[in-house]
Parts: structure tokens; sequence; C-alpha cells
């Protein structure tokens, strides 16, 4: 009778301990990460990052491939990738499926990319060049290094694109931790990757900016336009902070690498491309 006590008692005492003992988190399961402040208590952006995957060739998972014309061999060649649009499709339209097709045939001339036009968003984000966050309470600076491009995200109050640019009107806000950029205001002359997905002058981009860790940030673009998808979709992927030594934004004014290719054809019959310098 006295061991079947102590054996009532010990088990009351382990359950009241259990209840009073905080649950350990889930197997593999981290606390959220707090990012560093700023002088006004924002998540600290500042840096200068790059996302290091392969959406700018494709955004949907591919093997690799190589163009319909090969001029410098396996430098030419699209190497695979995994795909970062969620759900595994992009919601085109009927009559944007055949444009979207086109574009993909004609890839190696009509690509924007490929004449050093702006790269739009939000491409901007994944292309294989770093970019840099100046961040400030009422403005956002994004500068990439790929033709100079720049994104200035207002913070304040929202305010309306003055006209259609290549890489929108973009308005900023917080969420706890997440940067939240809504981005109008585009013209329609940017494609989302290499492989011909494109938009017209509807698109609207909502992104989410999360730091995941001191050297990394969580990126997810929501895209929307009804002209050309049947219903919004969205990218996730990450991207990682620069830790070079001396990192810096190099000058990569790629203007002058293309004139022959856009305006060759304007050439006197008989003159020759004059030398690169």
């Amino acid at each position: 009778m006295r061991v079947l006590m102590i054996v009532v008692v010990m088990s009351l005492a382990v359950t009241v301990l259990s209840a009073q003992t905080p649950a350990p988190p889930a197997t593999g399961q981290a606390p959220a990460y707090r990012a560093p402040r700023t002088a006004d208590g924002r998540p600290n952006l500042n840096g200068i990052w790059q996302g290091m995957n392969e959406a700018n060739w494709d955004l949907l998972p591919h093997a690799a491939n190589f163009p319909r014309v090969v001029t410098l061999g396996a430098q030419d060649a699209v190497p695979p990738g995994i795909g970062w649009v969620e759900g595994g499709e992009i919601p085109y339209l009927p009559a944007a499926t055949a444009k979207k097709k086109e574009n993909y045939e004609k890839r190696l001339t009509l690509d924007p990319e490929i004449k050093c036009y702006l790269p739009g968003v939000p491409r901007a984000m994944y292309m294989p060049y770093p970019f840099q966050v100046v961040q400030s309470k009422d403005v956002i600076m994004m500068v990439f290094e790929y033709a100079g491009a720049v994104r200035t995200i207002n913070m304040g109050k929202p305010t309306e694109a003055p006209a259609d640019s290549w890489m929108g009107w973009s308005n900023g806000h917080w969420e706890g931790e997440t940067l939240v950029i809504d981005t109008t205001g585009f013209n329609d002359s940017s494609w989302l990757d290499r492989a011909g997905d494109f938009h017209s002058d509807e698109l609207h981009v909502v992104e989410r900016i999360t730091a995941a860790s001191p050297d990394r940030l969580n990126y997810e673009a929501t895209i929307e336009d009804k002209n050309v998808f049947s219903k919004p979709w969205k990218i996730s992927m990450p991207i990682y902070r620069r830790m070079d030594k001396n990192m810096q934004i190099m000058e990569f004014k790629c203007v002058e690498f293309v004139e022959e290719l856009i305006y060759g054809h304007l050439r006197k019959p008989g003159t020759q491309a004059p030398p690169h310098p």
C-alpha cells in the first residue's frame, strides 16, 4: 500500500512540474531572428546583397540548355535551376502564352538584358550582380551594379507614379520585421527572365523582404498583371550578403558593349565596326 501511495505521489509531482515547465520548441524550429536596428528603430537592411541562383535564366524549373545559335560554346549554356515560382507554373492568359513562346524563340535578340536596358522589378533583385541597400527613415535606395540601375523606395505617404518607367514607382512600409514594397507605374518593356517571361504596363509587384539571419534575407514577390496573367502568382528565394573583403558596387555600364548589336544595321555598307576600347 505504501509503495502504491509513493508511486501516485511521484506521478502527481511529475504532472505538476510538466505543467509548470514550458514545452521546448519543436525539433529544428529556431526562434525568429530579430535584425539589428537603425536609429529610427527599424530593421537594418543596409549592405551589399546578391541573389545566388539561376532565376535570371528562367524562373521555372529547367534543365541545362543552350541557345539555338551557339556562339561561345559553354559560355552560352543555361545552367539548370530548381524553380522559384510557387506552384511551379506561371498562370499566363492564352494570348500571352503565345507571346511568351515567341519571346523564348527570339530571346537572343529580344531580351532587354542583352541590350543593356534597365532590368525592371522584380528581375533586378535576382540578376547575377550585387546590389546595395542604403536605408534611411524616409527613403530606401537600392543601387544595382547591372547598368547602374537604381530604385528609390518612398517610405512616407504613398504617392503615384508621375509616368511609366522601367523600374516602376515604389512605395514601402514596415510590417514588423518585414519591409513591404508596393510597385506600379511600369512600362511594358522589361522581362522577368531570359526565358521570355514578360508583363504589360499593368504590372503590379508587392515584395516582402525579411532578414532571416545577419547575412540572409528572405525575399518574396507577388506579381499581378490583368493583361498577361489569369491570377496573381508568387516567387520566393533567399538573398545573401556579400562578405568579400573590400566589397563594393563596381561600375558595369554595359551600354557601350551593345552599340553594335543595336545600331550596327545603320552603318553604311562596307564600313566596319570601330575597335572596342
